[in-house]
This record gives C-alpha cells, sequence and structure tokens, in this order.
C-alpha cells in the first residue's frame, strides 16, 4: 500500500521540480544577458551621441548655406542689368477661323 503514496509523492515532486528547474534556468539567461547589454551600454550611448553630433552639424550647415543663399538673392548684384537679347523672340499669333 506504500508504494502508491511513494510514486505519487515522486510525480508530484518532479513536477515542481521541472518547473522551478526551468524557470532557474530563464532567470540564470535573462541575467546573463542584462550583464551583456549592461556592458555594452556606454558603447551604444557614445555612438549615439556621435550620431546626433554629425546630424546637427549637417543640419547647421544646410540652414547656414540656405540663408547665405537668401541673403545673396535680397541683396541683388551690384552691376547694371544686362542687355536685350538682339535676335527677336517668334511671338505667338491670334488663331483666325476660317469659314466664318
Amino acid at each position: 500500500m506504500e508504494r502508491p503514496g511513494i510514486v505519487v509523492l515522486l510525480l508530484v515532486g518532479l513536477l515542481i521540480g521541472t518547473g522551478v528547474g526551468s524557470a532557474y534556468a530563464r532567470a540564470r539567461r535573462g541575467w546573463a544577458d542584462y550583464q551583456t547589454v549592461k556592458k555594452t551600454v556606454p558603447g551604444a550611448r557614445s555612438a549615439a551621441w556621435l550620431l546626433i553630433k554629425a546630424a546637427t552639424t549637417k543640419v547647421g550647415v544646410i540652414a547656414l548655406l540656405l540663408i547665405g543663399a537668401v541673403a545673396y538673392a535680397a541683396a541683388g548684384s551690384d552691376g547694371e542689368p544686362a542687355p536685350p537679347d538682339p535676335t527677336p523672340s517668334p511671338s505667338a499669333t491670334p488663331s483666325v477661323r476660317v469659314g466664318r
């Protein structure tokens, strides 16, 4: 009569042990992943700041070029206007409807 009780306790112990063991293995993997990522954060942070600095510099240069172009266009030229083209350009003639 004692054998079925021991078998049930053994099965319950195996079931609980399997659940606890898999949870422990997941926790260890998670901790190892966390430590790995924690070591890479300073490098990633400095890389992000370098990318932000490069993007900001490019935007600043483009903005300065645009401001300079607008200022140059607003100032106009100091010279005389160019003479007109000596060859006349063809002009469009109004079309006449024949038959009216």
